[in-house]
C-alpha cells in the first residue's frame, strides 16, 4: 500500500450530544480528491474514514499499522471551511496514536487549517510533514520521493513543510490545479463506506427516513469574495473560483444514483449559485434525468436571480443556504458583506415562492456588534421565518482576515482547537468592543432556542412538513449545550 488517507473523527468534542443523530455524516471530499489524483498517478490508495466508522484514535492507528503504507496522510479539511480548525481535535489525537503504533511510517497532514498555520502545525503535532496549499501535488511528489528513496531531497517538493534540523522549512506552494475534471475528479467512491453517510436532519424535513443514502459533491472550488470572517481560501492562497464541466457533474450524479441509489445530495461548493451559466447548465442536465433529487447548496442573496429559481427547483434543489449574517447594515458592511435589507427579504420570499426552502445563516458578535445590533439580527431571522436557521458566534478562524485582526488587537482566542467549534463545551467566540465573549455566546444560545420554540415557526413547519417534523424540531430544541464560559459567574452577564 502506497498511501492511506485518514478522515479524522472527534464528532463528540465538536458537537457534544448533537453529533449522535442530528448532524450529517458526509463523505470526505478532499480524501476523495487526493485519492483520485494519487491513483491516476499509479499509487495504491486506501481511505480510513474514522468519522463515518466511529473509530477512535487507537483503532485508526491499528488499521494504519496493519496496512503499513509508504505514507499516511491526515486530511483536515472538514465539510465546510470553518470546520477545518475544529477537526484538528480528532486529527491531533489520531496522529499521536499513529506515531505510537507505527512510528516508522511517514505521516503528512494537509488541510485548510494546516495551510493557514503550516509551521505551527508541524511544530505542535505528531507528524513528520505538513502541507501548505491544496495538497494533491505535494502528496504525489512526496510519495514519489519516498518510493525512490529520495526523502532527503525535500526542498524540491511543492508545498511541503518539513524539518531541517531544528528549523522548519515551508516550500512554495504548488500552483493551483486548473483542470478539475481531469485531475480532481474524486472518483474514489469505492474506497468509502457509502452505507454510513447520512444527511442533516433538516434536509429531510417531511421525510426523516430519507437521510440515507447520501452523498456530497462539488462543482467548483474557491470563492471570489473576501468576507472578513471566512477562511475558504486558506489552502488556495488566492481568491480564485474554478468550475467543473457540467457534463462531468451530471455524470458523477449518474454514478451515485446507479451504484448507491443516492437521491439526497449536498453540493459542497462554498458558493454554488454564483456563475449563472454554470449553475443553469447543471440544472438543465439534471432536469433531463428526472431523478427526483433532494439537493441543498450555498448561495448569496446578491447572486440568486429570480429567473433561475424555477430551473433550480426542477433540477432537485430543495434547499438554499443564504449567508445573511446580520440584521444591521453597519455590521454587515464592517464584515465586508454589504447587502440591502429589502434585497434580503425579497430574495428569501422569492426562493420560498419557488417551493425551495431557505436556511438563513446568522452571526452574532461580529466586530461592530452590540446588544442592539444582535437583537436586530435575531429580529430579522424571526421576521424571515426561514424553514431552518443556523446561528453562529463570530470566530477568528485561522486563515481568515478576522484571525489576523484578532492577533493584531490582542483579542483572546481559544486555547484548544475545539474552542473554535460553535457547539463545543469550550467554545470561545470573539468579544466585541462592547460585549464579552460570554455575552455573545449566551445571546447566541438563547436566540437558537427562542427561534426554534417560536409558535409562529413551529406552526409554519407543521403546515409545510407535517406534525412529525414539528415534534422532531421540538425534541431538537430540547437539547441544551453545556458551555464552560457560561458556567459560574460569567453566566450572569
Amino acid at each position: 500500500m502506497d498511501l492511506v488517507l485518514v478522515n479524522p473523527g472527534g464528532r463528540e468534542a465538536i458537537y457534544q450530544e448533537l453529533g449522535t443523530d442530528l448532524t450529517a455524516v458526509e463523505p470526505p471530499l478532499w480524501c476523495r480528491l487526493l485519492a483520485g489524483y494519487a491513483r491516476d498517478r499509479g499509487h495504491s490508495v486506501a481511505i480510513l474514514d474514522s468519522e463515518a466508522e466511529s473509530w477512535g484514535p487507537e483503532t485508526v492507528a491499528k488499521r494504519v499499522a496493519e496496512l503499513d503504507p509508504r505514507l499516511v496522510c491526515m486530511v483536515v479539511f472538514g465539510h465546510q471551511p470553518s470546520a477545518s480548525t475544529q477537526q484538528m481535535v480528532g486529527a491531533s489525537a489520531a496522529c499521536a496514536a499513529i506515531k505510537r503504533a507505527a512510528p516508522a511510517v511517514p505521516l503528512l497532514i494537509v488541510g485548510g487549517h494546516v495551510s493557514a498555520l503550516p509551521a505551527r502545525t508541524l511544530r505542535e503535532e505528531s507528524v513528520d510533514y505538513a502541507c501548505k496549499g491544496e495538497g494533491p501535488v505535494t502528496v504525489d511528489r512526496l510519495l514519489a520521493a519516498l518510493k525512490a528513496d529520495r526523502a532527503s531531497d525535500l526542498s524540491t517538493i511543492p508545498g511541503l513543510v518539513w524539518r531541517d534540523g531544528d528549523a522548519v522549512r515551508v516550500n512554495p506552494s504548488a500552483p493551483l490545479i486548473q483542470d478539475l475534471d481531469a485531475d480532481l475528479h474524486g472518483n474514489a467512491w469505492d474506497l468509502l463506506p457509502m452505507e454510513k453517510y447520512r444527511a442533516h436532519n433538516w434536509q429531510c424535513f417531511g421525510d426523516l427516513n430519507s437521510r440515507k443514502p447520501y452523498a456530497s459533491i462539488y462543482t467548483s472550488l474557491g470563492c471570489p469574495y473576501k468576507c472578513h470572517f471566512c477562511c475558504i481560501n486558506a489552502p488556495f492562497e488566492v481568491n480564485r473560483y474554478r468550475m467543473r464541466n457540467p457534463d462531468k457533474v451530471a455524470a458523477e450524479i449518474d454514478r451515485l444514483h446507479a451504484a448507491y441509489g443516492v437521491k439526497t445530495i449536498k453540493i459542497i461548493d462554498e458558493m454554488f449559485v454564483l456563475n449563472e451559466r454554470h449553475v443553469l447548465a447543471i440544472c438543465d442536465r439534471l432536469i433531463e434525468r428526472d431523478y427526483d433529487l433532494n439537493i441543498w447548496a450555498y448561495a448569496r442573496v446578491d447572486t440568486v436571480k429570480q429567473h433561475m429559481l424555477d430551473r433550480l427547483r426542477r433540477a432537485g434543489v430543495r434547499w438554499l443556504a443564504l449567508g445573511i449574517e446580520s440584521g444591521s447594515k453597519h455590521v454587515r458592511d464592517g464584515a465586508l458583506k454589504s447587502l440591502k435589507q429589502d434585497d434580503i427579504v425579497g430574495i428569501v420570499r422569492a426562493i420560498q415562492a419557488a417551493d425551495i426552502n431557505v436556511i438563513g445563516n446568522f452571526i452574532f458578535g461580529l466586530p461592530d456588534d452590540n446588544i442592539d445590533t444582535m437583537r436586530e439580527t435575531l429580529g430579522l431571522a424571526q421576521g424571515l421565518n426561514c424553514e431552518f436557521a443556523n446561528f453562529y458566534s463570530a470566530m477568528a478562524y485561522p486563515g481568515s482576515p478576522l484571525y489576523a485582526t484578532a492577533l493584531a488587537k490582542g483579542w483572546p482566542l481559544p486555547e484548544r482547537w475545539s474552542g473554535y467549534s460553535q457547539h463545543s463545551y469550550d467554545c470561545l467566540p470573539l468579544p466585541t468592543e462592547s460585549l464579552s465573549a460570554a455575552a455573545v455566546l449566551k445571546f447566541r444560545d438563547e436566540a437558537f432556542h427562542e427561534y426554534f420554540a417560536s409558535p409562529r415557526y413551529l406552526e409554519m413547519v407543521q403546515r409545510r412538513f407535517g406534525r412529525e417534523t414539528r415534534a422532531h424540531i421540538e425534541d431538537m430544541a430540547g437539547h441544551r449545550l453545556r458551555r464552560k464560559i457560561l458556567e459560574g459567574r460569567e453566566a450572569a452577564e
